[in-house]
């Protein structure tokens, strides 16, 4: 039976702000079609891994590889066209642009496209979107950012669609929304990475998981399993 490589690998990675070192040493893999978690208090490095992903911080030590490609020797821009896309955390929309602007700069590397088809299915997945699409994103409601978020995400066709806290600050009953709405992306067929701190609904989402420890990866394991570990529900589950 021939082994499927990886769509993203991640081999001793190592980032350093200053002399002080957010990722030590850190490997893992993601499958096509898997959605993984990375898990951690915060200072784990778990922003910093996706960042670094991204092409927006420079690693100084390990590599990265999407589809078999090097990938951290490029700049952030080159990343974004082979359909590694991020949502950041704080969902980070422009403000005095209206939501259906905002969604079209997702689609920044495709200059020249029909966008329709691909507005119309972000509009389906967040129909309130629709409603609001001439409004001024800064107007919109927590929730509704990140909704727009994500969908601007989306709009650049994401391979693999990195997402950094999705849920921060929300409601519960929006909370249960954005994770319903990950969960169809996934099974539509982008692979996802998620790093969240509400971490039982992120490990009840996810395929399989990471826990970070101040840079250091401490546990990997299938979802199922971690959810059930004493040690994650001591650290990560006891206040959920």
């Amino acid at each position: 039976m021939v082994e499927v490589p990886p769509l993203l690998e991640l081999k001793s990675l190592v980032v350093a702000y200053g002399g002080v070192e957010a990722v030590r040493g850190l490997s893992l893999s993601v499958a096509a079609g898997e959605l993984v978690t990375i898990l951690g208090a915060n200072g784990a490095g778990k922003s910093t891994t996706l960042m670094a992903i991204s092409g927006l911080v420079r690693p100084s030590g390990g590599e990265i590889y999407f589809k078999g490609q090097r990938i951290d020797v490029l700049r952030s821009h080159e990343v974004v066209k082979l359909g590694v896309i991020q949502s950041p955390e704080g969902r980070r929309v422009f403000g005095p642009m209206t939501v259906e602007e905002n969604l079209k700069l997702g689609a920044f590397t495709r200059p020249g496209q029909n966008l329709e088809l691909d507005l119309r299915r972000v509009y389906e997945l967040f129909p309130r979107l629709f409603e609001r699409k001439k409004q001024m994103a800064g107007t919109l409601s927590g929730g509704e950012q990140q909704m727009l978020a994500i969908g601007r995400a989306l709009m650049a066709q994401p391979k693999l669609l990195l997402l950094d806290e999705p849920s921060l600050g929300l409601a519960p009953l929006l909370v249960k929304s954005i994770f319903q709405t990950i969960k169809n992306i996934n099974q539509s067929g982008v692979t996802i990475i998620l790093v969240e701190q509400n971490a039982q609904a992120a490990l009840k989402l996810a395929d399989r998981g990471y826990v970070l420890d101040v840079g250091n990866l401490v546990l990997a394991d299938r979802a199922e399993r971690l959810l059930n570990n004493p040690q994650v529900r001591d650290a990560y589950l006891g206040a959920r």
